[in-house]
């Protein structure tokens, strides 16, 4: 039950901070989107990602931090296997498939709820 309780309230928070973001600043939702992705790889190279994965669970792993993460760990992972190459593969190959599941579902959403333009 705890594992639901940790994944709510950090999930939540991350959720939080990043409204604050949105109407105290005059960051662009696509800049806070970048920022959040490089924070999850960057916390990812310290090594602090996994404990706090450990920690908060989906709370952590499904927000655009946790894509950073998966980057990264493509990143390490390739470089290790390939050398140079692979710190400009391993990134696409990592996030490949979440990326890919993201198209389909939407453009399966698009021709299910015919969306409009908005005016």
């Amino acid at each position: 039950m705890m594992d639901y309780i940790n994944a709510f309230w950090v999930g939540g928070l991350i959720c939080a901070l990043v409204q604050i973001l949105m109407e105290k600043t005059k960051m662009m939702p696509g800049r806070i989107m970048v920022l959040l992705v490089c924070l999850g790889a960057v916390i990812s190279v310290f090594g602090w990602y996994e404990p706090f994965m450990e920690y908060a669970g989906a709370g952590a792993s499904v927000p655009l931090l946790g894509f950073g993460n998966t980057l990264m760990k493509g990143v390490k992972e390739a470089a290790d296997q390939q050398g140079l190459l692979g710190l400009f593969a391993g990134g696409f190959q990592a996030g490949a498939v979440g990326t890919s599941a993201a198209l389909i579902f939407a453009y399966l959403a698009s021709l299910i709820f015919n969306p409009k333009m908005k005016k």
